[in-house]
């Protein structure tokens, strides 16, 4: 009998380390049957393998080969890196005014109810203004080709950031409001304890979404108002018949949109290290 109990014993300790065992490996297996990062190469490969058959069939000004296309990046990296660097430029400068300007103004809506319908008519309207009536508005009020790039970005992004930290101001708790008023603290410390902290999370967000979209209205912008950047490079390519350029181009602003991301997302993980995150199942 106690050695039934005893092998009884054995067997539920070996369980339990074979179990042990068994688990890790399982999300391991698991994680390689899903892994993110081999969706992302068969995508790639897919869409190489798609290029190279249909250059096959296709004149070269319709679809070059993967060959070509990477050709042309390699000359356009070695030849062109001024105008990379200006659509840069241009970019981060305008995204980081645009940012700072609309989390004023959604600041500004949210904390002073005097001014907040006439800049909310205001951020509302220019949301439904297209952007190329921006452009064309900017080519007539604006000589200078910076000047023009910065205003269109600006007028497009700004209503973004304004409008989501108003949300964001809405939607603090109002138990929490509360609390904090009961200290009798004064404006710049609310905003300093309690909105500050709150928003954070809301400009990381629009940054994350405004990022492609921004990246395509400098291109456009670019186009139509400067000589210099991608975008005039991408319309000298058009207007040669050079689409693997074009298409060199194109890859690089989707390369440089996944960059840009894992930056913000990068940042948003130091910044908001003190949140913890929910899983839903």
């Amino acid at each position: 009998m106690s050695v039934a109990v005893e092998s009884d014993r054995t067997l539920s300790a070996d369980d339990r380390a074979a179990a042990g065992l068994v688990k890790p490996l399982a999300v391991m297996v698991a994680d390689r049957k899903n892994p993110e990062g081999r969706r992302d190469i068969f995508v790639v490969v897919v869409l190489l393998t798609a290029m190279e058959i249909t250059s096959r069939f296709v004149p070269d000004y319709i679809m070059p080969s993967p060959v070509a296309v990477w050709n042309a990046a390699r000359e356009l990296f070695f030849s062109d890196p001024y105008h990379v660097a200006v659509t840069l430029v241009r970019l981060a400068v305008s995204v980081t005014i645009a940012m700072i300007t609309g989390v004023l103004i959604g600041l500004a809506m949210g904390m002073f109810p005097s001014v907040r319908p006439y800049l909310k008519a205001i951020v509302v309207i220019d949301t439904g203004i297209p952007a190329l009536s921006w452009m064309l508005i900017a080519v007539f009020w604006f000589k200078n080709p910076e000047s023009r790039i910065f205003f269109i970005l600006l007028v497009i992004l700004l209503p973004f950031y304004a409008l989501n930290v108003y949300e964001g101001l809405r939607a603090l708790p109002k138990e929490l409001v509360e609390m904090i008023e009961s200290f009798r603290p004064s404006r710049w410390q609310v905003l300093r304890y309690l909105i500050l902290p709150h928003i954070v999370a809301y400009i990381f967000l629009t940054t994350k979404s405004v990022i492609g979209y921004a990246i395509r209205m400098v291109i456009f912008a670019e186009l139509v108002a400067s000589a210099i950047g991608i975008g005039a490079r991408m319309n000298l390519a058009q207007s040669t018949f050079r689409i693997d350029q074009v298409l060199a181009w194109t890859f690089f602003l989707v390369i440089l949109n996944l960059l840009l991301q894992a930056l913000v997302s990068g940042l948003e993980k130091i910044f908001l290290k003190w949140r913890a995150e929910a899983t839903v199942r």
